[in-house]
């Protein structure tokens, strides 16, 4: 065993990760390995030794027992973890350190490759206002993959199973030595499984599954909004076989609405209301999506004032307090007058002349602001 620092000799530092072990342990296999230094006694000796060193410290038990106690902590034959500090094949060295980068484990460890998840899909949804707000259930066909009937999602014909793949004996991957390289790949017979099916299904051709039009009920929450969107677990396209089927996503789109607009969990609309309404007051019916419900309009209301309508709103989808109903009343100027109530508006109109600070205050108010501004503008 080796008595020199293991942080020395790959030449790091005591906090160095595991990355950082590995590309060190890296560097130094590249260049001492025996393969590449043949008949090199101090190169097989420097690649021993960081081989020894690499792997106590890449061990965590091992690494802590050394910080701890020193060699003698690692020394077997001092009570410590054992180690092994052999030769060991290039390709073997290089599975283990750069699985990683090959994408697979190396030395036979590497597992079967999973098979691969049913895609996800999306369902564009579009609807009322009055359902987003109440909630409903609808009825969509979707057009997917599902798993085949008469062989159960499994891909082979009724009666048969598959097979241990004979080129990669079930693991599902195997090695192609490319100079020093051993790089390990999905195994080309059985594409990953670990297992091949040689008297396939008639209906899927041993792909477990078959293209299909899927009616689905969809249950709609009270509350939702343009933007949200439903997952509906597993009922997404079918898997190869033995995998699971993906999922669908119900994509919410809220159409515009006539009377309502809305903002969060409040609903807003503009109410006309007549000159006559605004000056002397009243009762109107306004709507709302539990009905009509009545509003007093109080004299002399002005265009733009807001009311508001408690609890006339929606119901968050969460849960939670219920959102109000904001009326923005908007006076409405009568149109297509005839001669005779033209006559009266005028009549009307100059007998509030003499007095139009008293009746309308705003438009005095403004044109005394007007007034002063030209007087500055003059002088």
């Amino acid at each position: 065993m080796s008595k020199r620092d293991y942080y020395e000799i790959l030449g790091v530092n005591k906090s160095a990760d595991e990355k950082e072990l590995k590309k060190a342990y890296r560097r130094l296999a590249m260049k001492y390995h025996p393969d590449r230094n043949p008949d090199s006694k101090e190169s097989e000796e420097k690649f021993k030794e960081a081989k020894e060193a690499f792997e106590i410290l890449n061990d965590s038990q091992k690494r802590q027992a050394y910080d701890q106690y020193g060699h003698a902590g690692v020394d077997p034959s001092q009570g410590g973890f054992g180690h092994s500090a052999g030769e060991g094949n290039f390709s073997d060295i290089f599975g283990d350190v750069f699985g990683d980068i090959f994408g697979g484990g190396g030395g036979g460890r590497g597992g079967r490759q999973r098979q691969r998840r049913g895609a996800d899909l999306q369902y564009n949804m579009e609807m009322s206002l009055e359902d987003a707000v109440k909630g409903v259930k609808k009825t969509i066909k979707i057009p997917t993959y599902v798993a085949c009937e008469p062989c159960k999602g499994s891909g082979a014909k009724k009666g048969s199973s598959s097979t241990t793949c004979d080129t990669c004996k079930g693991v599902g991957q195997v090695r192609m030595q490319q100079g020093f390289f051993s790089v390990q790949q999905t195994c080309p017979s059985c594409h990953g499984q670990g297992t091949v099916i040689k008297d396939p299904c008639s209906s899927c051709s041993g792909q477990g599954r078959v293209r299909k039009e899927k009616t689905l009920s969809v249950k709609i929450p009270a509350g939702v909004d343009t933007g949200d969107r439903i997952r509906l677990t597993g009922e997404g396209e079918a898997g190869g076989p033995g995998a699971v089927a993906g999922d669908l996503y119900v994509q919410v789109h809220v159409r515009e609405h006539n009377i309502f607009v809305r903002d969060g969990d409040n609903l807003y609309c503009e109410m006309p209301i007549s000159f006559a309404t605004a000056c002397l007051g009243g009762e109107l019916e306004v709507p709302t999506l539990d009905g009509k419900v009545k509003l007093k309009i109080p004299d002399e209301t002005q265009t733009g004032r807001m009311f508001r309508m408690r609890g006339k709103g929606i119901t968050p989808m969460r849960g939670g307090m219920r959102g109000d109903l904001l009326c923005r009343v908007v006076i409405e100027t009568p149109v297509k007058l005839n001669k005779e109530q033209k006559n009266k508006l005028k009549e009307f109109d100059d007998y509030l002349s003499g007095s139009k600070k008293q009746h309308s205050p705003k438009s005095s108010n403004w044109w005394d602001g007007v007034k002063t501004f030209w007087d500055e503008m003059t002088n």
